[in-house]
């Protein structure tokens, strides 16, 4: 069967996000030297490397954090950058597949991240090419960070790579993960509670521990780190799927496991699942945004956050 007969298989359903994230989403002018300064980086710390998957990490991240905090300063956003270009590099090398093949080699490379994190100059022994690059981007965050808001920084950054060991060492066994169980880790592997930190810090102001207690605001970001890590699910599947074989380590397979349904209606649930955590996470800025301060630009930062997932699982790195 040649290309022009061959049957294409239906397109899945995705979730339609217009109604509560309608684009086009607004985008820093600093766009192209976020994405120039993100080449510029991975070539000081040699992170990826593959040329084209290096020219493509930096196009989606450059791109993406003009779409996530466009009033930022550009050194504001070129940090926030890289910060997020050594997070991708770091899954993309040491996370998933190669960390359940390897998992001892993982828990050495985190170790040493750790050991960093906690304050200490370098690890014992030197730091490799991701703790050289890790410690550039603690020094620069110290310098711009409230002391509060760079605890709260490395303390996500923990969270992650947690999340990066706890997906690893269930990648290939994960039949007794509950949707809850996924739920509770899932934003940590996708970074955004990472990102809604760095909001405070790119945007200059800081929220007051009663307003981060406010059921509004616990909401807005629940329904924003579900939203951010199910969509990404949904547009990965296939990709990861044609490429690394079957995973149930994701939204549609875990819907399938608990529901005994077939992909289609899975993705069918997610997308529903996706649309309401938007309306949700909507609703919320709505309500904040009213009126001056804080709050108010916290419910934009996280506007502009959800904006910018909703906006990059369209990048072709998501393609198959």
């Amino acid at each position: 069967m040649n290309d022009a007969t061959r049957t294409k298989a239906p397109a899945l359903p995705m979730p339609d996000l217009r109604d509560s994230f309608p684009g086009p989403f607004p985008t820093s002018t600093h766009a192209d030297d976020i994405e120039r300064h993100a080449t510029r980086w991975l070539g000081t710390y040699p992170l990826v490397g593959s040329p084209r998957k290096l020219g493509a990490l930096a196009n989606i991240t450059g791109q993406g954090m003009a779409r996530t905090f466009p009033t930022a300063e550009p050194a504001d956003l070129f940090l926030c950058a890289d910060l997020f270009l050594w997070l991708t590099a770091f899954d993309d090398t040491h996370g998933e597949a190669a960390g359940a093949r390897d998992p001892a080699r993982l828990v050495r490379t985190i170790s040493e991240c750790v050991h960093l994190l906690a304050g200490h100059d370098e690890p014992p022994g030197g730091p490799g090419a991701f703790g050289a690059a890790l410690g550039d981007l603690l020094a620069r965050f110290a310098q711009r960070a409230t002391p509060t808001q760079y605890l709260r920084l490395t303390a996500h950054l923990r969270d992650n790579l947690l999340g990066i060991l706890w997906e690893a060492h269930h990648i290939d066994g994960p039949d007794h993960i509950t949707l809850s169980d996924y739920r509770s880790m899932r934003p940590h592997t996708v970074f955004v509670r990472t990102l809604m930190a760095t909001a405070e810090i790119a945007l200059g102001y800081e929220l007051t521990e009663r307003d981060r207690s406010l059921e509004p605001v616990r909401e807005l970001q629940s329904a924003v780190a579900d939203l951010a890590g199910w969509i990404n699910d949904l547009a990965s599947y296939a990709k990861e799927t044609a490429h690394d074989g079957p995973t149930t380590l994701n939204l549609p397979s875990l819907l399938m496991r608990q529901h005994g349904c077939d992909l289609e209606e899975a993705f069918r649930l997610a997308s529903r699942m996706c649309e309401q955590q938007a309306a949700v996470a909507a609703g919320r800025i709505t309500e904040l945004a009213v009126g001056e301060g804080p709050l108010s630009v916290h419910a934009g930062a996280l506007k502009s956050i959800a904006s910018s997932y909703v906006w990059h699982i369209h990048h072709s790195r998501y393609q198959t």
